[in-house]
């Protein structure tokens, strides 16, 4: 073999090899892949106001709650058990804004839209209330009525015809599954099944456990945009109607079954509204 003159060695080392970078499919898909956002629950504008600084009811407020944090996440519990979010959230009441009014006044709170529209709307809690609240029981019932309230900003009623005891039920079934029921709630067997808050909120608790999660969701969108009429009602959505459901479910309940609770807590039993103004 003849030799290799040095000029040719020198042109070899001078010259660098090209290696071609091998394809990747997983580089060139993850370049190209966009996922769609994750549907998210409307979050919207929140205000507080306290009239009275010195009554004392607003330092139980301020001491038990973390207002930032605390009342957002009322915002969130109440869309987010009533509703499934999707991209446009057109089946979601288009709230705005949420103002939080503390001060003095009979009963415990109660919700109103705004002068300026409905699409905003108010919460007004009772200083004198807050006041009254046994010290163990304050944090956990304050967020538990802002959780009520709450739902009221998000809930639809019938084009106004739904009976306010569904209303008010509804409104406590999302406190309920919330996990800030009072100790003094309690099932019962008797009355009607519309008598409202907790008494009409484990009704429908147990149609949610027997007729399939995400029934009280139903029960709520079917009221976005028609009148309630009783009976096509709940045959439409249950095949039956509501009465013959609280048969079922008083029948499964002994006489005066209590959930959990002292009796010492029964000064909170007042009913959580004192009048609203509701989504028609």
């Amino acid at each position: 073999m003849s030799p290799v003159s040095d000029n040719t060695i020198s042109s070899h080392r001078d010259t660098p090899s090209s290696t071609p970078i091998p394809y990747s499919s997983t580089r060139s898909k993850s370049a190209t892949v966009r996922p769609h956002p994750k549907p998210a629950y409307p979050v919207p504008k929140l205000r507080i106001e306290c009239r009275d600084l010195n009554h004392d009811g607003a330092e139980v407020f301020f001491s038990q709650t973390i207002i930032s944090s605390d009342l957002a996440a009322a915002v969130s519990t109440a869309p987010s058990i009533l509703y499934e979010a999707t991209q446009n959230n057109s089946h979601i009441p288009p709230t705005r804004s949420v103002s939080l009014f503390l001060h003095s006044f009979n009963g415990v709170a109660y919700t109103a839209g705004s002068e300026l529209d409905d699409d905003h709307k108010e919460i007004h809690f009772s200083l004198d209330y807050i006041d009254s609240i046994s010290q163990p029981r304050q944090q956990d019932e304050i967020q538990g009525v802002l959780v009520h309230e709450m739902v009221h900003c998000w809930q639809w009623n019938a084009l106004g015809t739904c009976p306010s005891g569904l209303v008010e039920g509804i409104a406590d079934f999302v406190r309920l599954k919330a996990g800030l029921s009072p100790p003094h709630w309690k099932k019962e067997r008797g009355g009607e099944w519309d008598a409202g808050y907790q008494h009409t909120a484990y009704f429908l608790d147990w149609i949610e456990g027997n007729w399939g999660k995400g029934s009280v969701r139903r029960i709520n969108e079917s009221m976005m945009n028609k009148r309630y009429i009783e009976d096509e009602f709940w045959r439409d959505l249950f095949g039956i109607g509501v009465k013959e459901l609280w048969t079922e479910y008083s029948n499964t309940l002994p006489e005066n079954e209590e959930l959990s609770g002292k009796d010492d807590d029964r000064q909170n039993t007042q009913s959580p509204c004192l009048k609203s103004h509701w989504i028609g």
